[in-house]
């Protein structure tokens, strides 16, 4: 078994025993908004995502700072236990993606299809609203889209829906020239 299979399986263990608890508590959409604002203050937290990341911290302190966090974010106790307990398993380091199967796990149990939308133009929450609507009509289901702004691309989007990608981006387009000049 490769090491990516090991953390797999034991992040996905963690995940799905987060959501069996928060289900049967009768709190999975307050965890669910939490476990959110974990993810959002880690992203936009250099500090604490390094914090996380570090296996040389000692559990105490990991433990002081997330029940720090915990406290000034009036975390539901299921969730503040369940993040000491990851904690003293050693697993803060995967709980990035701890949270994200978790997350992942509520939106597939609503009927949800994950969907991964990048634009080259900053898109107003009309726009976003508007290509979720007909991503919903087209895939006939609740859609759950992620949207990220990325000029990289140039112009055009990529849209990533489960095992589908529609790129009308025109630096893949420009990307598929070169290839094709290359060629000849």
């Amino acid at each position: 078994m490769t090491d990516n299979k090991v953390t797999f399986a034991s992040t996905n263990s963690y995940s799905q025993a987060l959501y069996e608890l928060a289900k049967e508590s009768g709190s999975l959409n307050e965890i669910e908004d939490q476990a959110n604002s974990i993810l959002k203050l880690i992203s936009e937290n250099v500090e604490l995502k390094n914090f996380t990341k570090n296996p040389t911290n000692k559990i105490e302190d990991q433990t002081a700072a997330f029940n720090l966090i915990s406290k000034k974010f009036n975390f539901k106790n299921l969730l503040k236990t369940f993040l000491n307990f990851i904690i003293t398993k050693r697993r803060l380091f995967f709980i990035e993606k701890i949270i994200e199967d978790f997350l992942d796990t509520c939106s597939k149990n609503r009927g949800e299809i994950k969907a991964d939308l990048s634009s080259s133009k900053e898109l107003n929450d009309t726009e976003i609203l508007k290509i979720k609507e007909e991503l919903a009509s087209n895939f006939k289901a609740n859609i759950n889209l992620n949207y990220k702004y990325d000029p990289s691309l140039i112009g055009g989007l990529i849209i990533k829906i489960e095992s589908t990608m529609i790129d009308t981006s025109i630096k893949s387009k420009l990307k598929q020239l070169e290839k094709k000049m290359v060629e000849v």
